[in-house]
């Protein structure tokens, strides 16, 4: 999952998957879903992001992974 905040246009796209988008549908105004060629959901695009949530807290968590040992020498 990837997040996109673009401020020129105030707009927020969650990348739910690398397939290529092929259809689209407004849901709501200004909150447009994309899907891929078999209608499965790849993306959600949201225009005046910062109208609808407080962008200053938007945070975005990975999960922690153990670091790699050393190779041997």
């Amino acid at each position: 999952m990837k997040f996109s905040y673009y401020d020129e246009t105030d707009s927020l796209y969650i990348e739910l998957s690398d397939r290529e988008g092929a259809d689209a549908k407004e849901v709501a105004s200004g909150v447009v879903l994309d899907l891929d060629a078999d209608g499965h959901l790849v993306g959600i695009g949201i225009d005046r992001a910062s109208h609808l949530t407080d962008l200053a807290r938007f945070k975005s968590k990975r999960p922690q992974t153990s670091p790699l040992p050393a190779p041997a020498q």
